[in-house]
């Protein structure tokens, strides 16, 4: 089937290398430039095919893939062979297709081994306010679908502050848009961090358990407690409710399939959506990740695709359902494969 053929695609271009563009090509679209997630610190833009899309760096330098355009129509080459047609360029609102996604600050006192985000020049998020964020999502609802707002940061100087920045932002944003759906994904430490940004107006939020094991844990994470973030996702699901809970883990640390499969189980039974995002290296993080784990293999395509497809049958096991979500990661769908909607 062509759609197997295409989520093959997916996963090998997102997995892969930037994409080289070719002389005097001109962006439909300005370049996204992450703060957060697998492409921070990068220039890049979303592609698509069919139904999927893919973050990906770009450059008029180098590529693991190639740009081609005859007249409008674009394709990529991968070393000079045929690889994807019938590519569109999409619009970003802000970090994403169709959704302002912010991050308050990049800078972060954890400073987690695979994050690339405080190793980023502080002036990148400088001077965001609730206020100018609430106008930015207005300038942007001019000349963009903006279909939903979601709201990421760092820990800077403590995590109370981070979560009551986050609070007036959300609060402001609900002022302005009462209708539109609002995403946090903080750090947070109380029962009452997570009341107040229910309060505030979030419909969605997303608190990371980051890896499948307690010892990979330790060593990414090694100044959090991922005990305490369990029984705050519990938390969360009693204030905003099953499937409107997500969490982030990332894959490829040296986890087995059984130990991801038994972690994605547990967060289920909690009634919290899983999110697998597959490990990146990449300028910022190389070092840190290889002190912290050691040399481990690249993720491949074909455990992208298996670890995908186990997801989904846990989220049907327990009567989840990753469309019901419409904030932040798993509404982009750009940088992972999200069951339900790719697989």
């Amino acid at each position: 089937m062509e759609e197997d053929v295409n989520l093959r695609k997916k996963a090998e271009l997102s997995l892969g290398g930037g994409i080289k563009l070719p002389k005097g090509f001109v962006m439909p679209y300005r370049l996204s430039r992450s703060t957060a997630g697998p492409g921070a610190g990068s220039s890049s833009a979303v592609f698509s095919f069919g139904k999927y899309r893919v973050k990906k760096g770009v450059s008029y330098d180098s590529g693991e893939f190639e740009l081609h355009d005859e007249g409008g129509v674009l394709s990529l080459t991968r070393s000079g062979l045929p690889f994807l047609s019938g590519v569109d360029i999409k619009p970003v609102v802000y970090h994403c297709p169709e959704q302002a996604f912010f991050n308050l600050d990049q800078r972060c006192m954890y400073n987690c081994a695979f994050c690339a985000s405080p190793r980023l020049d502080r002036n990148v998020t400088k001077g965001l306010t609730p206020e100018s964020i609430v106008k930015m999502v207005k300038d942007a609802m001019d000349t963009k679908k903006v279909g939903s707002v979601s709201l990421t940061s760092g820990v800077v100087d403590s995590v109370d502050e981070t979560v009551k920045r986050m609070t007036d932002t959300v609060h402001a944003l609900r002022g302005e848009f009462p209708d539109i759906p609002i995403g946090v994904e903080p750090y947070v430490s109380s029962d009452s961090h997570i009341l107040a940004l229910k309060e505030a107006g979030a419909d969605e939020i997303k608190m990371n358990l980051e890896a499948a094991t307690d010892d990979i844990f330790k060593r990414v994470c090694p100044e959090l407690d991922r005990d305490g973030i369990f029984r705050l996702l519990s938390s969360a699901v009693g204030i905003f409710g099953r499937g409107r809970v997500t969490s982030n883990m990332i894959f490829g640390l040296g986890e087995t399939d059984d130990e991801l499969k038994d972690a994605v189980e547990r967060l289920c039974e909690m009634e919290v959506i899983p999110t697998l995002r597959a490990l990146r290296y990449n300028a910022y993080n190389g070092e840190s990740l290889k002190a912290a784990i050691g040399d481990v293999p690249k993720v491949t395509p074909d455990r992208a695709l298996s670890v995908a497809r186990m997801l989904k049958a846990c989220l049907e096991r327990h009567d989840l359902d990753s469309r019901e979500c419409h904030t932040m990661c798993i509404e982009c769908t750009c940088c992972d494969l999200v069951p339900f909607r790719d697989v």
